[in-house]
């Protein structure tokens, strides 16, 4: 093995750790959602856990998520319209993603 050979290992490695860590944090910040829009819905417990994990499979749709909104917003009817769940989508990434930092 050459320098230049360890080098673009660890650079590939590198890329794959980020990109799980961004997959983790997406699926974080969904699952919050799904916490926020359960309470919202009166859900507590195990129906608020179930249902966030509903809006976590929803995200496997489709790139982007538009997919998540798209589903939330049609589970929350008047409650909330779908600019306000991208916002609170865009509140919770931060704190998805400190959540799964401070897991590694």
């Amino acid at each position: 093995m050459t320098t230049f050979d360890d080098r673009e290992r660890a650079f590939e490695n590198k890329y794959a750790h980020d990109e799980e860590m961004k997959f983790r944090a997406a699926n974080r910040a969904n699952k919050l959602l799904g916490l926020w829009a359960a309470e919202l819905l009166g859900k507590t417990g195990e129906d608020a856990n179930t249902y966030a994990l509903e809006v976590v499979k929803s995200d496997f749709e489709e790139p982007g998520h538009e997919d998540v909104v798209r589903k939330v917003a049609a589970d929350l009817g008047d409650i909330a319209d779908a600019d306000t769940i991208r916002a609170k989508l865009t509140e919770l990434g931060p704190v998805a993603k400190q959540q799964v930092m401070n897991e590694v």
